[in-house]
């Protein structure tokens, strides 16, 4: 019956044009009763297509920025831009993803609108991490260096070499950024342990072992130890001085972690101090 009716709208076809052009676009689908299926709007689904690749193409930009910076030596800032652009281009996916899916919705052959759906999915996961950041970056303070001793922050020695040429200077910046770390990590605190200031450098070094920390100098004499951890998918390096001091039979044991880069940690050093902290707590 479909062949039937599509060779009588091809017969009856005016040579001159007029609506024939619509009739030739029509199809009738035959499944018992019949119904008649939307015109192909093959624009639509180019743009659902392009859609969708766009999106792929942003969530590799998004994902590729890190190793790009960490293996390949890309310079930080043209990472960032790498991170950004992606960002936009996953945004501006959605976008088109959106505007595409109703006029490809099921009822027509073609597949655009798979392809307007996954663009929206991808689209939508390529930009979740940079709308994550940004999201969490207005939550906190923008600071870079923590320190349970916020009066007289453990000092860095043989990270200063290390940290040459970082954007961040390796000094504490000061009474600001211990103001705002009082508020908005209250908890960070000394710790105090009922051991003799050797025992406590052990498990220092024991748990800076177990947290996978880079050591790049032990000095139990002088109760610090100073170490390096990088991040999994950038590759930055924040630093870290442990400081061991008498107190009283006990010990005070005083943690510093500093980025080397950007103005916002984004909570990384207070997490890692929080962390660090716990497990020395459950050292034996």
């Amino acid at each position: 019956m479909q062949r039937e009716l599509s060779s009588a709208a091809r017969q009856s076809t005016d040579p001159q044009g007029g609506c024939t052009g619509l009739v030739s676009r029509l199809r009738y689908d035959y499944s018992g009763d019949g119904m008649f299926v939307r015109p192909t709007n093959q624009i639509s689904h180019r743009l659902a297509r392009l859609a969708f690749v766009a999106a792929c193409a942003a969530a590799l930009t998004v994902a590729a920025a890190g190793p790009l910076h960490r293996y390949v030596g890309l310079d930080i800032e043209w990472a960032i831009a790498v991170f950004r652009y992606g960002f936009y281009t996953a945004v501006a996916a959605v976008a088109l993803g959106l505007a595409t899916i109703l006029p490809t919705r099921p009822g027509d052959r073609r597949r655009g609108f798979v392809a307007a759906f996954l663009a929206v999915v991808i689209g939508i996961a390529g930009a979740w991490v940079p709308v994550s950041w940004f999201l969490w970056s207005q939550r906190l303070p923008m600071i870079n260096d923590i320190s349970t001793d916020i009066a007289d922050p453990p000092a860095m020695v043989a990270l200063l070499q290390l940290r040459r040429g970082a954007p961040n200077p390796p000094g504490y910046p000061g009474v600001a950024t211990a103001v705002l770390q009082r508020a908005a990590y209250p908890d960070i605190v000394p710790v105090v342990l009922a051991v003799p200031p050797a025992e406590a450098f052990k498990r220092v070094d024991r748990v800076a072992t177990a947290l996978e920390w880079d050591v790049v100098a032990r000095a139990p004499a002088e109760g610090r130890l100073e170490a390096v951890q990088t991040s999994d998918w950038f590759g930055f390096r924040d630093d870290i001085v442990v400081r061991i001091r008498p107190d009283g039979a006990g010990s005070r044991v005083d943690i510093r972690s500093k980025s080397r880069v950007g103005e916002s940690d984004l909570g990384v050093n207070a997490r890692r101090i929080r962390e660090f902290v716990a497990r020395l707590k459950a050292e034996h």
